[in-house]
């Protein structure tokens, strides 16, 4: 069983240090700090090092030096996207530039007034393109796990605000799934990763990076029962200040159930498998996801 378990690493004074620099100096002196902080991550984490370590030799194919520089690099970007993040849903002072690959698909399923799903992994940062979202002018719910203690929470939605956004948090009760049902039943847009899950979770089994690696059932079930538009979208850090987002082309998940969740599960992996081959060090599972 993967060793995630659902919670982000960080204090509610970490993140308050680096809002402070964001505000009063920008991403420079934030990235200043990063160095310090991921350099401790790189020496002392261990636990979290290994597997990365580990996929940087085994899948990707580095030399040992190759996978110790890129996990120093894995770490430092990793700081960087979550600064990134915070910096451009908060308005803060920055000079980010985008580029837009597969925009039009997105306006497409909103044009469509049929709603959408839109997957995506830990792998890049497709949260920092949230302005686009915006630009689409439709209401986006984001599904995700309640892992961050809840004042860090709090802080983190008093300083980035709204952004016609709503958060679906998955509970055992599954009223999220109701919720996610009243959003496409809106027309709107339903965001989630597709490739962690928690202890006791549905998952199914596939081929990923040429081994066995089991993904939650969860998202490709609701593609193939609710019928909607699939999109999978990146983003991820190019330069500094440059990010590069992609959406694939929709589709949509007909057929028997058992096919349509199996039509969903490939198509993710294989564009996934296509971004980790061209951005291997944004890859931001750190835990066995092998086994």
């Amino acid at each position: 069983m993967p060793s995630w378990q659902g919670k982000s690493k960080g204090s509610k004074f970490g993140y308050s240090c680096f809002v402070f620099l964001l505000k009063h100096g920008g991403v420079k002196p934030a990235y200043l700090l990063l160095r310090f902080v991921a350099c401790y991550y790189f020496l002392f984490s261990w636990s979290s090092s290994k597997p990365i370590y580990r996929y940087f030799r085994t899948k990707i194919g580095f030399t040992r030096w190759q996978a110790l520089l890129n996990l120093y690099r894995n770490y430092y970007i990793f700081g960087q996207t979550l600064i990134d993040k915070v910096a451009v849903m908060a308005d803060l002072p920055d000079n980010f530039t985008f580029e837009f690959e597969g925009e039009h698909f997105l306006r497409e399923m909103v044009a469509g007034k049929k709603g959408g799903i839109l997957l995506s992994a830990h792998l890049g940062n497709w949260e920092v393109a949230g302005h686009l979202f915006k630009r689409l002018q439709t209401r986006v719910n984001i599904v995700m796990f309640d892992g961050e203690h809840q004042r860090i929470k709090d802080y983190l939605a008093g300083v980035t605000g709204d952004r016609n956004m709503n958060i679906i948090v998955i509970k055992d009760d599954l009223s999220h799934i109701y919720a996610i049902n009243e959003a496409l039943s809106k027309q709107e847009l339903v965001c989630m990763h597709a490739d962690r899950f928690l202890p006791g979770n549905k998952t199914i089994t596939t081929e990923f990076l040429k081994q066995e690696a089991r993904f939650p059932v969860g998202p490709f079930m609701l593609a193939a029962t609710f019928r909607v538009p699939v999109s999978v979208v990146f983003a991820f850090k190019e330069s500094s200040t440059h990010y590069h987002f992609f959406a694939t082309e929709p589709r949509e998940y007909h057929g028997r159930k058992n096919n349509g969740v199996n039509n969903a599960l490939n198509d993710f992996v294989q564009a996934v498998e296509q971004k980790v081959q061209r951005y291997p060090v944004q890859w931001f599972n750190y835990y066995d996801f092998w086994e």
